[in-house]
């Protein structure tokens, strides 16, 4: 291929092994090590319901048709087992070999039911009698008739069962509830946790289920379906049943993958094999307990603070006053919050200033993924019972959220809110709220956009941009794009707002475009990129023209890159970082320099061909120039980092970047926490220091 791009899954492999790093790094505090590894464990699952489905549903198709990077399904499955093969090895090397050990050693103690005491085998044996017992279903295993259909992502115990009166043999499957947990706490020393897994304790009293029957051997075991199953919307008459539908497939389709102990007994590996119809291909035998996302229960564990990161409380913003009303604040400036270190707070008053403002008329907002306890939807649900004229676009196909979206859209619905679900054929992931107000005897349109979801508990651990503004043309821009997605219309351009399908894809590249013509003139030309993940061909080869013509371009890629780095011919000048700390990087922020006129942006969507083209989104430009001054500050930052940043190389692997001997540490997330608490403190000396003369009342 004559355009060099790396493979879309195995790039994603390789960031997930940048998470696995930070898990393998002896300087960290050991729960935050945990849940780097708990992490790993958690995107695999996604990775296996979406990326390794799609791509086995392909190869039964017989589809051959290499992808951009030049491998057909069935080759790209091959090496991505390789490639997952090590990974869950190292995995299971360091829980086993490092973090078990230094847990124990820190009082967290792991317990067989071989370890336990005769009290503390007491104990929860009375637990599984009662909290345990009255939940489980067994399932037997005939072998001559239909297998069992056992859920997804759930632990299953399987059982080999002895009849002692006629001493025949069978098989039987134990499904463990999710509500039940992972850990059985177990009575320990005062300054000690002990616990032993679900599992465990399951299979030591799985005779009670089998009354007259030993279990003579058992296992864990857990499936992995195949989540890449979408709504056929062009059949689909009512979208929300429809999408129930979908929910309860996933749970049942395909298996992609069976995660199998390695001590498992031959016999019910065999069992297992035959009842999850999975084959060599999709079997992966752990040397642990399956299933480590759930390990992240540890990582929270009360009582072992000091074995954590010390806590980065989200500071209150300089721009915003103690108790001033959001709507007279966006009025006299607009506001820029970057979140977590600045608050989400000021998002989530704005909104329910609105819903208890008379002078408010209408709120309309885009909901992708939202919080449990919403105090979003709590308050767009007091709006519109308060008679304000409430619209709300849920995505119902925000993957793996669809349940929780349709229960809370049913409730907003209840409250006499307007609901759309979605634009057919089109993901809705822009993050934009409108709410018009009555001021002075004319209406004045607030909006809110963002590069992240209007989620409050997600605002605490993801990088996000809040960008708040009452400007008439952003105000109009809005307007339009509620009319064209609730009323089915075309998305045209609009005075700022670029919005995605129809926009944003042809101003990219217009703009990368416009910075490779100023470098052959000889002018200066430079590109900063902020996204999560970038795979568009287009775009990428946009870029390696800007390249070879010489414009400096620096991107930060959380995730998946399919560009590929420091190749002679294509991308000499371009450098990709990537940066894993303790919050995840979510916000997207671009700069292209524009002959010194620069263009700054921020946007929702990522520079993949599914954002570009299969979405809703909108970029935002960034017009204020001590907005757009602040913007660039945080883009150049990033490649100042030396402690948890890593270069992207040719082979698509990357290497974290060492500090230069003498050269002081540079942690860039630390770095953005620091300013945001010294100017949080800044401004509240200030305030202190301002006298307010006391106006005698009439």
């Amino acid at each position: 291929m004559s355009t060099p791009y790396l493979n879309r899954e195995l790039s994603w492999i390789e960031f997930n092994q940048r998470v696995l790093n930070e898990a393998l790094r002896e300087d960290l505090p050991l729960l935050e090590r945990v849940k780097f590894l708990a992490i790993t464990a958690s995107n695999l699952d996604e990775f296996f319901q979406v990326r390794i489905g799609g791509l086995m549903l392909m190869r039964r198709s017989g589809r051959k048709t290499p992808d951009a990077s030049g491998l057909t399904p069935a080759r790209n499955l091959t090496a991505l087992r390789q490639r997952i093969l090590k990974m869950s090895a190292d995995q299971y090397s360091l829980l086993t070999g490092t973090l078990v050990p230094a847990l124990e050693k820190a009082g967290i103690r792991p317990l067989q039911p071989r370890d336990l005491s005769v009290s503390q085998a007491a104990q929860v044996g009375a637990f599984f009698e009662d909290s345990v017992f009255p939940l489980l279903t067994p399932l037997a295993v005939d072998p001559g008739g239909a297998p069992p259909v056992v859920p997804a992502l759930q632990i299953i115990v399987a059982c080999r069962l002895l009849d002692s009166e006629t001493q025949t043999s069978r098989h039987a499957l134990i499904p463990i509830p999710e509500i039940l947990g992972r850990r059985v706490n177990v009575v320990a020393e005062a300054d000690e946790h002990a616990f032993m897994l679900i599992e465990d304790l399951v299979a030591t009293h799985a005779d009670q289920l089998f009354p007259g029957e030993a279990v003579t051997t058992a296992t864990a075991f857990r499936v992995t379906r195949n989540g890449d199953i979408a709504v056929q919307e062009e059949d689909a008459i009512d979208l929300a049943g429809e999408m129930e539908d979908v929910l309860t497939a996933r749970r049942f389709a395909d298996t992609v993958r069976l995660e199998l102990r390695s001590d498992a007994p031959r016999g019910l590996v065999r069992m297992i094999q035959q009842v999850t119809a999975a084959t060599p291909q999709e079997v992966y035998r752990v040397d642990g307990p399956p299933g480590l996302a759930s390990f992240m229960e540890l990582a929270f564990l009360s009582g072992f603070d000091h074995l954590r990161d010390a806590d980065w409380p989200a500071q209150n913003s300089p721009a915003i006053a103690p108790g001033a009303s959001m709507f007279e604040t966006i009025a006299t400036n607009d506001v820029l919050l970057f979140h977590p270190y600045e608050s989400f707070e000021p998002v989530l008053r704005l909104i329910e200033e609105a819903a208890e403002d008379p002078d408010v008329i209408a709120i309309k907002q885009v909901l992708y993924r939202t919080a449990r306890k919403s105090r979003i939807i709590d308050a767009l649900i007091k709006a519109a019972e308060n008679g304000k004229h409430v619209t709300a676009l849920v995505e119902l196909k925000a993957r793996f959220d669809e349940a929780r979206n349709l229960v809370r859209a049913d409730e907003l619905q209840r409250a006499g809110a307007q609901i759309v679900y979605g634009v057919k054929g089109l993901k809705t992931h822009a993050k934009i709220c409108l709410i018009v107000r009555r001021e002075s005897g004319h209406l004045r349109r607030y909006v809110h956009l963002g590069t992240g979801n209007y989620n409050e508990t997600t605002s605490k651990l993801y990088t996000d941009l809040s960008y708040l503004t009452c400007k008439p043309e952003y105000g109009n821009d809005a307007s339009l794009f509620f009319n064209a997605v609730t009323g089915r219309s075309k998305l045209l351009r609009f005075q700022r707002l670029v919005p995605a399908p129809t926009a944003m894809k042809p101003e990219l590249l217009d703009l990368i475009a416009g910075e490779a013509e100023r470098a052959k003139q000889g002018l200066p030309a430079r590109i900063i990129g902020k996204v999560n993940s970038m795979q568009d061909p287009e775009i990428i080869s946009a870029l390696y023209k800007a390249s070879q013509a010489g414009v400096e371009i620096r991107l930060n890629v959380r995730g998946i890159c399919c560009l590929k780095p420091g190749d002679p011919k294509h991308s000499k000048n371009i450098d990709v970082i990537s940066v894993i700390d303790r919050f995840l990087e979510h916000a997207r922020l671009f700069y292209f320099h524009q002959g010194g006129n620069a263009g700054v942006y921020i946007s929702s969507a990522d520079w993949m061909t599914r954002n570009l083209e299969k979405r809703v989104e909108l970029m935002i430009p960034i017009e204020e120039p001590a907005l757009k001054r602040r913007l660039v500050r945080i883009l150049e930052a990033y490649f100042q980092d030396n402690t948890q940043a890593s270069r992207l190389l040719p082979d698509g692997s990357s290497q974290r970047i060492v500090r230069a001997k003498g050269q002081k540490a540079f942690r860039v997330q630390d770095h953005f926490y620091q300013q945001a608490k010294k100017a949080a403190k800044a401004r509240e000396h200030e305030r202190a220091m301002t006298f307010e003369p006391h106006v005698p009342a009439e």
